[in-house]
């Protein structure tokens, strides 16, 4: 199936990262617009592969279930594995998910997995060798393909592009959608001197289908995005700022966290602040952006 926008997406409002550590609580959480699950970590049962926890199966939620992968290397120089495909569009199609959704990076070469997203190169050659394979992925998988920015505590040398028409160019080209991290260009700023602000002007609001943000800390002095850490006030801002973008009623948003777990009273003021940022960029009106 085409990698397009119709429907739009199928999500919006407040989403979570789907954890089993997390599970119970957002059960209770009310207000939730939707969860997204890593397809390497759930079994086309739609359960988590790992040891058992309380609470529910992310399909059990009661709201829609977006599928995240991080081992596809769309922007290796080897073609998507087949294998690792069919699995993505199995896992989305057992929690019925509305989109999948990818990095702009790469995990392996020569058959060697790096364990770590690795950032692509900026360049002509980079993006062409990225089309080819979003455009494989796109023909195998049943529902749209948003592609995310991935972080990066360096850059390649001899970059042709931006980053922000380095990713107009690929979704102009392969009809895919965005998923807009806005931590990561906030630690672009930090590390590569970008401007958040205009890097967001140069995007195609069009085609962003969600928004990541997640917590980091800083060591030697750069930005480690470890969705290990309460998120920042900047990240606040610049989600408020990318929330102002979307067209009315449709952004949609999500906190990642993916460890060191908070006590429950704890995650959840972080929820409302994330969903506070969002609100105060929804209640401008009229909003510059859109």
């Amino acid at each position: 199936m085409p990698c397009d926008d119709r429907g739009v997406t199928g999500v919006s409002g407040f989403g979570v990262g789907w954890r089993p550590e997390l599970a119970a609580l957002l059960a209770r959480r009310i207000g939730l617009g939707f969860v997204e699950v890593i397809a390497e970590n759930v079994g086309l049962d739609g359960r988590a592969l790992s040891a058992p926890w309380p609470g529910p199966a992310p399909v059990e939620v009661g709201v829609p279930v977006v599928v995240h992968w991080i081992g596809l290397s769309l922007g290796g120089a080897e073609s998507p594995d087949p294998a690792r495909l069919r699995r993505l569009a199995d896992v989305a199609g057992v929690v019925g998910a509305p989109l999948v959704s990818e990095h702009v990076a790469f995990v392996r070469a020569d058959g060697y997995e790096a364990g770590h997203l690795l950032p692509v190169p900026y360049t002509r050659d980079a993006l062409d060798v990225l089309v080819a394979n979003v455009r494989i992925a796109c023909a195998e998988l049943p529902v749209p393909l948003a592609l995310e920015n991935p972080a990066a505590l360096l850059r390649w040398p001899d970059d042709d592009l931006a980053p922000a028409d380095f990713l107009a160019e690929l979704t102009e080209r392969t009809e895919a959608l965005l998923l807009v991290d806005v931590s990561n260009f906030y630690g672009d700023t930090v590390n590569h001197g970008l401007d958040p602000a205009a890097a967001f002007d140069r995007l195609p609001w069009e085609r962003v289908a969600y928004l990541h943000v997640a917590g980091g800390v800083m060591r030697e002095g750069r930005y480690h995005d470890t969705h290990l850490h309460p998120v920042w006030p900047r990240q606040l801002e610049l989600l408020a700022d990318a929330v102002g973008r979307f067209p009315p009623g449709r952004a949609a948003y999500l906190l990642e966290r993916d460890g060191c777990y908070p006590p429950a009273a704890v995650f959840h003021a972080e929820c409302d602040r994330v969903q506070a940022a969002a609100a105060s960029a929804e209640r401008q009106l009229p909003c510059q952006h859109r």
